[in-house]
């Protein structure tokens, strides 16, 4: 029997007014509802805001120390649920088993990290001009936050906002993606474990056009922190900066790996195919444009064709390299995309591009991983976000050309090179146009501890996150002047 989960307000799990809730499949086998959820409404957007407005003042005048006590806690908690977490995280979301238990020890990690930071948050001691005077500045929580976290990596996300907001002193709602809100709701079940007071955090499930508008326009909002796609990001960015509510965006990517002669292709291959092809493809900073120079295109093209032919697709919670795609609605966006590159754009299909049936497969979205050569700057499979297992395989004849391809794009979010030629790898970091620029690594994966964000489309550009840049998003600077 699969279990009904109910909204966080106000410290207790509660039903929406709406009275109606939706189902969350197992997409490699949707057969399995891995739960029921809340469909909420304004209303029920609105009553988590004024919860945590109500209990804003408290919860800042806790201190540090204290918050921080309570954040080590949550993390302890989703350390005790690690396994279980990781097994839920794969059944409602479709990435392998590994995949999942290294998310989940991340968002264990960003807890532990802002539980300490939450014991150092100040400001700085300056010199004032004259005498008799103390001259210094102080960091306060703006007060509540609106969260709106994508299904793709759906505690990890959730956690990298709400542990910063929440150590700095704030209030926040969450909202987390329809496709995958089972691990938010387990994150705010620990939360609520470890102490957290009513109010301080809340979360509600539902559709975005029922539930988003409060979290982007009402009054007691003072920020909103969005992950999404760069069309739902643009629209939230312009409703809240209508009423000069602070917000930050990450949305798409186009992400690049540059391929030089000067690299081992073995290694380019293995680089580029775990960029590509891990969590399915499903990352807003997965390598989709292999752009690879000519000396050593063709043998790329055979290595990593035979990469992606490689790899063992099923069920995450079996022993395999990819899962299946998140919704059917993703796997069908994936394989228009297969269709627009092989029949209009003219790209060569070398592997892949089809929807994997027969047997397990027939009740889940599977898709086999997908390689393309002879694309061009110009095509759609090179210019849009495919977020699927999808790489397009373009050749340039020099380094300055292959800097120029990466960066003949809308978006600005992940970007790497594989070389062993210092010289390029020096200009690639400076020159290249995005926010996350890697040398000899995939485009995928984080450090915690430093900023995050894009450039161009791939962001508003306005505050990073993680690390100190998510609490200077959390957080408003006041100077004080004292003369004594």
């Amino acid at each position: 029997m699969p279990i009904d989960y109910r909204n966080y307000v106000d410290g207790e799990w509660v039903e929406s007014s709406s009275g109606e809730t939706f189902e969350v499949l197992n997409p490699a086998n949707t057969d399995e509802v891995v739960g029921t959820f809340q469909s909420s409404t304004s209303e029920d957007a609105e009553a988590a805001i004024e919860a945590a407005v109500a209990a804003q003042d408290e919860w800042a005048s806790t201190p540090g120390p204290e918050r921080g006590a309570i954040l080590a806690e949550t993390a302890r908690s989703l350390e005790a649920q690690k396994d279980d977490l990781a097994e839920t995280l794969t059944r409602e979301e479709g990435k392998t088993l590994a995949e999942a238990g290294g998310e989940v020890g991340r968002a264990i990690d960003i807890f532990d990290y802002y539980a300490q930071k939450a014991r150092d948050l100040g400001g700085a001691v300056k010199s004032p001009s004259g005498t008799n005077k103390n001259l210094y500045t102080k960091r306060e929580p703006l007060g509540t936050v609106s969260l709106i976290t994508p299904w793709n990596y759906p505690i990890a996300i959730p956690a990298w906002k709400l542990a910063p907001a929440l150590a700095a002193g704030n209030t926040a709602v969450l909202k987390p993606a329809s496709a995958a809100p089972t691990v938010a709701w387990k994150l705010l079940e620990a939360l609520d474990e470890a102490g957290l007071p009513a109010g301080v955090a809340n979360s509600v499930t539902g559709s975005g056009s029922e539930v988003g508008a409060p979290l982007t326009d009402h009054e007691g909002v003072d920020a909103v922190s969005f992950t999404g796609s760069t069309a739902v990001g643009t629209a939230v960015a312009k409703a809240a900066g209508d009423d000069l509510t602070r917000v930050q965006c990450e949305m798409g990517g186009k992400n690049p790996t540059v391929v030089m002669p000067s690299a081992s292709v073995d290694d380019a291959v293995d680089i580029v195919g775990a960029g590509a092809f891990g969590v399915t493809g499903q990352a807003c900073t997965a390598c989709s444009r292999a752009i690879v120079h000519e000396n050593v295109y063709d043998e790329f093209v055979e290595g990593v064709t035979a990469y992606a032919e490689s790899l063992a697709i099923g069920s995450g919670l079996d022993d395999v390299d990819m899962g299946p795609h998140v919704t059917r609605s993703e796997l069908e966006g994936t394989l228009e995309y297969v269709e627009i590159a092989a029949k209009e754009d003219g790209a060569t299909l070398e592997t892949g591009g089809e929807r994997l049936t027969g047997g397990e497969y027939d009740d889940g979205y599977y898709v086999e991983p997908t390689v393309f050569s002879d694309a061009t700057r110009d095509m759609r499979i090179a210019q849009e976000e495919v977020f699927g297992p999808v790489l397009a395989v373009l050749k340039v004849g020099s380094f300055e050309e292959g800097l120029e391809v990466a960066n003949d794009v809308d978006y600005g979010l992940s970007a790497s090179i594989v070389t062993q030629d210092l010289t390029e790898a020096n200009e690639f970091a400076e020159r290249v146009e995005a926010g996350v620029a890697k040398v000899n690594e995939k485009t995928t994966g984080l450090e915690l501890h430093v900023p995050f964000g894009g450039y161009k489309e791939s962001s508003t550009d306005t505050y990073r996150e993680q690390g100190d840049a998510g609490l200077d998003f959390f957080t408003s600077t006041k100077t004080v002047y004292m003369n004594y």
